[in-house]
């Protein structure tokens, strides 16, 4: 009877849902901004790769708002078993000195940081600004009459706006919209006059005729708008700032069992291999990075230091990096 009683324990463990192998069941990927944004672009490029590799469907949600503080703590609050994750950009790393969240990647455990793009400043086809030059000269000459296109506080456009405020006479008025996409599609319509976004996310438009692109904000130009011109040729002083550029990776809740991390770490290296994917990120003009580890972990940590300290600089962090124990790079 006693030997009965063990085998049947034994079994009990053996079945325990706990011990199943993950994962069981689809899984859901939560996008932190808006359909049609250069975030969602990669995250659907690479869904298909990822649901192969891992075996089971990969259900995309995208849930903006607070520039992607929203997401990042629905995902947060999620159980720590790997079934939600983050479709995450660079943003959760300037909430903190924005005054957004108290939530970072310092938080979170990065699965991936699939790449780097490169971002771009545009206009409508059929603005009068031509170049660069033009539109800081008016923008010099009517302080904050002219509009920008943003995603608010921390997003891409507000710190390509700190960064190049640290570097010339930038004042304009920025418009909030959740995600690029909404924010280039009121570009479109007028409702601002110009907008920082990222090249993954204006390049079709640019190429189709309906956006111009005034300059990448690159030291040099990329081979998806070879014609546009690095934003250093009209800013010499935005160098010390450059390479710089919004990043796109996936992300749990460092709860997540370290058994499920390296099973979603595999999956999403081998995505990010994916010929479809890589083809995107390169039609994009962006920089397939595909790191994870202590490389990525260290790789966020420097992107943070270097952009809340630009913010800081150009007085655009509502609190101080040093405050929070950031350290000025």
């Amino acid at each position: 009877m006693k030997i009965l009683k063990v085998a049947a324990a034994a079994l009990a463990v053996f079945a325990s849902p706990a011990l199943a192998e993950y994962p069981e069941r689809e899984v859901l990927g939560v996008v932190m901004w808006g359909a049609g944004g250069a975030t969602d672009t990669v995250a659907r490029a690479i869904n298909p790769a990822a649901e192969e590799a891992l075996g089971k469907p990969i259900v995309v949600l995208n849930k903006s708002g607070g520039a992607g503080a929203i997401s990042t703590a629905f995902v947060n609050a999620a159980p720590a078993d790997g079934y939600t994750f983050l479709y995450g950009a660079e943003n959760p790393q300037l909430h903190g000195v924005m005054g957004v969240s108290d939530i970072d990647y310092g938080d979170m455990y990065p699965i991936n940081i699939l790449g780097r793009g490169v971002a771009v400043i545009v206009v409508p086809a059929a603005s009068k600004y031509q170049t660069l030059a033009e539109l800081l000269d008016d923008i010099a000459a009517n302080p904050n009459a002219i509009k920008m296109g943003s995603t608010g506080p921390g997003g891409l456009p507000s710190t390509i706006g700190a960064l190049i405020s640290n570097a010339t006479d930038f004042d304009v008025t920025a418009i909030p919209f959740d995600g690029e996409g909404p924010g280039l599609t009121a570009m479109l319509g007028g409702e601002v006059d110009f907008m920082p976004t990222g090249i993954s996310a204006a390049a079709e438009q640019v190429k189709a005729g309906n956006m111009r692109a005034l300059a990448v904000v690159n030291p040099e130009p990329v081979d998806t708008l070879p014609d546009v011109p690095a934003i250093t040729d009209t800013i010499p002083e935005m160098a010390r700032f450059l390479p710089w550029g919004p990043f796109y990776g996936v992300f749990v809740r460092n709860a997540v069992p370290d058994d499920v991390k390296a099973t979603l770490t595999e999956a999403f290296s081998t995505a990010a291999t994916d010929a479809t994917f890589l083809d995107l990120m390169a039609n994009r003009g962006n920089v397939v990075m595909n790191m994870s580890g202590q490389e990525a972990v260290d790789f966020l940590a420097k992107w943070q230091q270097v952009t809340v300290w630009a913010l800081q600089d150009t007085g655009a962090a509502k609190v101080s990096p040093e405050d929070l124990g950031i350290a000025r790079p």
